[in-house]
């Protein structure tokens, strides 16, 4: 774990941030007190969503594109 004073991690963030990505963990300090710490995400966050989890899990009426149909018609006509 590497630590870095905040004024050389603003001068060099993109270096850090590839590092970071990479699997590092640095940590930013204030007058050498540590303050922030700036690591990867978690894998979780970057994986790609999977379509179709919910399917069979959810239905809708027949008629759900009517549904409520007179009552949106009178609210049009009533402005």
């Amino acid at each position: 774990m590497l630590t870095v004073n905040i004024h050389e991690a603003k001068t060099q963030l993109s270096r850090y941030v590839d590092q970071a990505a990479g699997g590092d963990e640095i940590i930013i300090a204030r007058a050498g007190k540590p303050i922030a710490r700036l690591g990867p995400l978690d894998s979780d966050q970057t994986k790609q969503r999977l379509l179709g989890l919910g399917k069979g899990k959810h239905q809708l009426p027949d008629d759900f594109d009517r549904l409520h149909q007179g009552e949106i018609q009178a609210m049009f006509e009533a402005a």
